[in-house]
């Protein structure tokens, strides 16, 4: 089983500009994202970045980069760019996101044995149950609705289902919600496949990607985490990151 571990770095932010290269307890956080990912049962980690910056400074502390289209509109696009320089042929390509220091080994493993049986999947991620109002009425916390296989059938930042019989306080006690969390395993044909596709109505109304993939018949299967995962979006991110950097060493 050859599965490969792309994360993809770009240098600007709107809310956060040079992003990987911040400093967390010691270390940047692309940094601790590629250790993470190195823990894990890749048997190889690339960082895509379209900055020379971010490639020197992922050289400098041992890890492995490539330098990608700056236009690139998605992290997808960044990830079949370097997947396409390194020249080798895998089993499965995860991608990684670079703003989740915190990310779990076990995270990466639970989508790469998803592709060890005899029929892999087209595309994989994971899902985590919804445990709290704030997460399930959140925008910034896409929600996912699976079907009796575990393979995703629609993604969308309002919670879904919409329970009609019930006030939406009490949605959580009579409904199992799911939230998605994006980590990305292709096959790569399909990798290939899909960063050709236009951007579809769906995809724009909500601002997910994966809709893309699955208004064009892209079948999507999920794994289960009860792990949390700390995304790195804002100044204040950084700072929670630092405090919990702090309590944990």
């Amino acid at each position: 089983m050859h599965a490969i571990g792309i994360i993809p770095a770009r240098y600007a932010s709107t809310r956060l500009p040079g992003k990987p290269l911040v400093d967390l307890g010691g270390k940047s956080m692309i940094q601790r994202v590629v250790e993470q990912a190195r823990l894990s049962s890749l048997s190889r980690v690339v960082v895509a970045t379209d900055d020379e910056r971010i490639l020197e400074h992922v050289h400098g502390f041992g890890g492995e980069a490539v330098l990608t289209d700056p236009d690139h509109p998605s992290g997808t696009d960044r990830v079949f760019d370097a997947y396409q320089q390194l020249g080798v042929t895998a089993d499965c390509i995860i991608n990684i996101q670079g703003d989740e220091p915190f990310i779990h080994p076990a995270q990466i493993n639970a989508l790469v044995a998803l592709f060890e049986g005899e029929k892999a999947p087209q595309l994989a991620t994971l899902v985590k149950p919804v445990l709290s109002e704030d997460e399930l009425f959140s925008p910034h916390l896409p929600k996912v609705v699976l079907d009796s296989q575990g393979y995703a059938m629609y993604f969308s930042r309002h919670p879904l289902p919409y329970q009609r019989q019930y006030e939406s306080v009490q949605w959580l006690a009579h409904h199992r919600y799911l939230r998605h969390i994006g980590l990305y395993a292709y096959r790569p044909d399909v990798l290939a496949a899909i960063t050709k596709l236009p951007p579809s109505s769906l995809e724009q109304a909500e601002s997910l990607e994966q809709l893309r993939w699955l208004e064009n018949g892209f079948r999507i299967l999920t794994a289960e985490t009860e792990l949390e995962t700390i995304g790195i979006d804002t100044p204040e991110d950084v700072e929670r990151a630092r405090k919990l950097l702090k309590m944990t060493a």
